[in-house]
């Protein structure tokens, strides 16, 4: 991208998202909105989830009748009453049984909900993320972008497999056996529960603190990220110019930040627990006082105590591990917050409807204004008509809005003013398919992916026959490279093509243009990572390859430019100068300084 479309989104800060230069903490959203939509995802999974509601109904019921039946035996053998012991002992056993079999079912239901909702987001948030305008990738942090995919999904799948059906049986054994208490003595069962007035009170003290530093240790993670994947993508420059120790200061200090809220965020999670012992201990004293008493006075029996600190253990049980899981329900809420903010992120605007099967290529920039940020405006009135078939070449010095111009004409971005006709239709009207279908662009960037030569040649074209792909690499002087590789076109490329040598990739980038048969070529600094006697080869190709094809070309190499049918000279947005390289030398202005630079070796 040009040097003036860098400046300005460097200076672009978006509230709430790290941008390319920018590390700022996301402020917090309402966590119950978070939650009523988190919960809309297991819309679609009604049958799971009234499979293992159902489950853990039955391991609910199982674990409070238990109790119950462990008093009356217990009360049998104090009366010395042993007849209907074995029956009362069977019984239990099959309780149990039950108990342990609703277990295992309600873990693997867990499990299967779990994944199914965890799968259906990430494709919905993958789904957002490659339909994002190209300004939202080119102002946020890549491994940001990644962090949301897999560590915060990842923390939702753990919560949800690991926590609801906690959190569904917590709340139905809470139920179940404050029922069962307060049906053998409600005075008891009275004083048992007060301490339920306790446990709210701390876990609301606790509450607010651990969602902000839960969210916040998600947002530092996911910075974290994004300097690891900055680093990794940009290694070379990294050891090229000796910043190892100054790139492990930003990561030193990125992940400080991190482990200082990590620390805190911990400990405020992990302190749920041993409180709520405490409490569950006091719940135990009270028990043991006031039992006792009620049983010397005749109120209850000897059992129904024992059933009582069975049922305080089993109603303390669920509180704790909500207590415990509910640092990881913060994490799985924070993740989503970061989600569902990606997710809510507008997509690109691909509205139109008209097509191009029957484009000649007449491109028409009528008045454009345009500018990355509000204020820092790029381009200015820029006027330019392209006739069907022409070659037209974009020179300039870097920043100069060259690059500028190709982001408009794809519709990565959308003009502030003005139009872009081709053939006479505001490009706003048309497809946007269609028009990146019929426009073939090889950036100075070359992008391959991790699939085989075939595969990346043919991503231009799906529909192309092996003999089509391999004119296409004849014409772009690449067949016989690929060729002399292990396995020819089958040839898997490592690292998305970082097996092979920049110009290796450039050539390959041109074949897969070439091989897409477009009505309009882009070539934005497309020859300049190959040597001159292969980008004179090229050039032999390209005189071909553009015959009939609407071609704009951005070089700072003017050899490449010299048989254009019109240069376009830009400065700071404006065109300053238009003609051929004849006419453009004869004028001895702008490009023929640039032209002297080059070739005659002054200085301006």
């Amino acid at each position: 991208m040009a040097e003036t479309r860098e400046q300005s989104l460097s200076n672009y800060k978006i509230p709430g998202v790290r941008g390319p230069r920018e590390r700022n903490v996301e402020k917090p959203r309402e966590g119950g909105k978070t939650l009523r939509r988190l919960v809309g995802y297991f819309a679609d999974e009604r049958r799971v989830v009234c499979f293992l509601l159902a489950v853990v109904f039955v391991v609910v019921v199982a674990s409070v009748y238990a109790p119950r039946l462990q008093s009356d035996a217990i009360d049998r053998i104090t009366e010395g009453s042993f007849g209907r012991l074995p029956g009362i002992l069977c019984v239990m056993l099959a309780v149990y049984g039950v108990q342990s079999l609703g277990t295992f079912l309600q873990s693997r239901e867990s499990a299967v909900l779990s994944q199914r909702v965890v799968r259906r987001m990430r494709e919905d948030l993958f789904d957002c993320v490659v339909n994002l305008p190209v300004r939202y990738i080119d102002s946020h942090s890549h491994g940001d972008i990644m962090s949301r995919m897999t560590n915060d999904v990842e923390n939702i799948s753990n919560t949800v497999s690991q926590s609801l059906s906690s959190l569904f049986s917590g709340v139905l054994t809470v139920i179940g056996t404050v029922a069962m208490m307060l049906w053998l003595c409600p005075p008891l069962a009275a004083l048992s529960c007060a301490t339920v007035i306790l446990t709210l009170v701390i876990t609301k003290f606790l509450s607010k603190a651990m969602r902000s530093f839960y969210r916040r240790r998600q947002v530092y993670l996911g910075e974290l990220n994004g300097t690891v994947e900055e680093m990794v993508s940009g290694y070379k420059t990294v050891v090229a110019y000796d910043r190892q120790e100054a790139v492990m200061e930003e990561f030193n200090q990125t992940s400080d930040k991190l482990t200082r809220v990590g620390i805190v965020a911990e400990i405020l999670g992990s302190s749920m627990g041993p409180l709520m012992n405490v409490v569950n201990n006091v719940g135990f004293v009270i028990i043991a006082a006031f039992g006792g008493y009620f049983a010397v006075n005749g109120v209850i029996s000897v059992g129904v105590i024992s059933a009582f600190i069975v049922y305080a253990k089993q109603f303390g049980r669920p509180i704790d591990e909500i207590a415990n899981i509910y640092g990881q329900i913060q994490t799985a809420i924070a993740g989503a917050e970061r989600v569902f903010a990606l997710m809510d992120q507008p997509p690109e605007d691909k509205s139109g409807t008209e097509r191009m099967d029957q484009a000649r290529g007449v491109i028409t920039f009528r008045n454009v204004n345009f500018s990355y940020v509000p204020g820092q405006q790029v381009l200015h009135d820029f006027h330019l008509e392209i006739r069907a078939g022409h070659k037209i070449a974009l020179v300039g010095a870097t920043g100069s809005g060259k690059t500028t111009v190709v982001n408009l004409l794809m519709r990565f971005y959308d003009v502030d003013s003005g139009e872009i006709l081709i053939d006479g239709v505001n490009i706003r009207d048309i497809d946007c398919r269609s028009l990146r279908q019929n426009t073939a662009i090889v950036l100075q960037d070359t992008v391959l992916f991790a699939d085989t030569v075939r595969g990346n040649l043919k991503y231009s074209r799906q529909d192309a026959t092996d003999g089509e792909m391999e004119e296409a690499a004849r014409r772009s002087n690449c067949h016989d490279m690929i060729l002399r590789l292990k396995d020819g076109y089958d040839t898997v490329l490592s690292g998305a093509g970082y097996n092979l040598s920049q110009g290796q990739r450039q050539l390959l980038s041109i074949a897969r243009a070439f091989l897409a048969q477009p009505k309009i070529l882009i070539l934005d600094e497309a020859t300049s990572s190959v040597d001159t006697r292969t980008e004179k080869r090229i050039q032999d190709a390209m005189v071909k390859l553009m015959e009939n094809r609407t071609s704009l070309i951005i070089a700072h190499r003017l050899s490449t430019i010299r048989d254009a049918d019109l240069i376009v000279v830009m400065d700071q947005g404006r065109i300053i100068e238009t003609g051929n390289h004849a006419e453009l030398l004869e004028q001895k202005g702008r490009y023929y300084e640039l032209y002297m630079t080059q070739f005659a070796g002054n200085t301006i």
